[in-house]
């Protein structure tokens, strides 16, 4: 007479479900891993993202600097036609001197006290 050949299929079954169970245990480790080094990632890569925004920022604001600086720039020959003008108009006043006297007086700023020109008014009032 044979032995029974379902006891030792039992005995297979458990033994192929505990290494089933620890191929899954392993897995699911190396899954945990997987994850923990993807939100790594992530942070890295948001950090990263921060970093980048602020150069981006700078950038800009080195933009705008330079179109003022540019703006600046293209006033110097204005501002030297101008001191060019001024020094011209001196050179010609300095050649004729009656043309200096009058020159001064047009262009001569005065102030005038108001409050000592009107002292009645005040009292009057």
């Amino acid at each position: 007479m044979r032995q029974s050949v379902a006891p030792s299929r039992i005995s297979q079954a458990a033994s192929l479900t505990r290494s089933n169970n620890a191929a899954a245990m392993s897995r699911l480790q190396e899954k945990k891993k997987e994850l923990e080094a993807v939100a790594a990632l992530e942070r890295a890569s948001a950090l990263f993202l921060k970093r980048i925004e602020g150069l981006a920022d700078d950038c800009e604001v080195m933009a705008d600097a330079g179109q003022v600086h540019g703006q600046v720039l293209e006033q110097w020959p204005l501002m030297f036609q101008t001191l060019s003008m001024f020094l011209n108009s001196r050179e010609q006043y300095s050649a004729d001197p009656s043309d200096v006297a009058i020159s001064l007086a047009r262009d001569r700023l005065v102030r005038v006290p108001l409050d000592k020109l009107q002292p009645d008014a005040s009292k009057q009032s």
